[in-house]
C-alpha cells in the first residue's frame, strides 16, 4: 500500500463558543479562544490517500487533480474566512479543528471518486499552529 500526500494551506478566523453556555463558562474551557472579536490561524491542510500504484501511469492518483479537488471543494470555502460565520458545511458545529477535519473528510470522500477509482482516502491533518494538529481517519 502506499500512501501519497498533498498540502494545501488557508487562513481563517473563528471563535470557540458553545451557545448554550455562559460567557463565563465559556471563557473557563476556551480561554482566550472565545474571544468575542474572534481571532485566526494559518491553517495547513494535509490530505493523505492511499491506494496502489496504477501500471500504466505510476500514480496512486494525480497529485495535480487531488489538488485542484482539495482547492475547489474546501480551500476556496474557508481560506479568509469566518468558519463560524462563512462557511455553510460548519454552519450549527463549532468551529474546532477537530470539527473542521470531520467536515473536509465528509467532503473529500464524497468528491474523489471523481478522480480516482482505486484510491482511498487515508487522512485529514490540519495544522492549526505548528505545534497543534488534528489527524482524522474516518473513524
Amino acid at each position: 500500500m502506499i500512501y501519497l500526500s498533498r498540502q494545501e494551506h488557508f487562513n481563517a478566523a473563528h471563535k470557540l463558543y458553545n451557545p448554550n453556555w455562559s460567557e463565563e463558562r465559556n471563557k473557563e474551557v476556551f480561554g482566550p479562544c472565545a474571544n468575542t472579536n474572534w481571532h485566526g490561524h494559518n491553517y495547513d491542510l494535509i490530505v493523505t490517500v492511499k491506494g496502489q500504484p496504477d501500471p500504466e501511469t505510476g500514480f496512486v492518483v494525480d497529485l495535480k487533480a487531488l489538488s485542484v479537488l482539495i482547492r475547489e471543494h474546501i480551500v476556496r470555502h474557508v481560506d479568509h474566512k469566518n468558519l463560524n460565520l462563512d462557511v455553510p458545511f460548519m454552519a450549527g458545529k463549532l468551529a474546532s479543528t477537530e470539527n473542521l477535519a470531520i467536515a473536509f473528510w465528509e467532503i473529500l470522500q464524497r468528491e474523489l471518486p471523481g478522480i480516482t477509482s482505486t484510491a482511498q482516502l487515508h487522512c485529514v491533518k490540519i495544522y492549526e499552529t505548528p505545534r497543534n494538529f488534528v489527524e482524522y481517519y474516518g473513524e
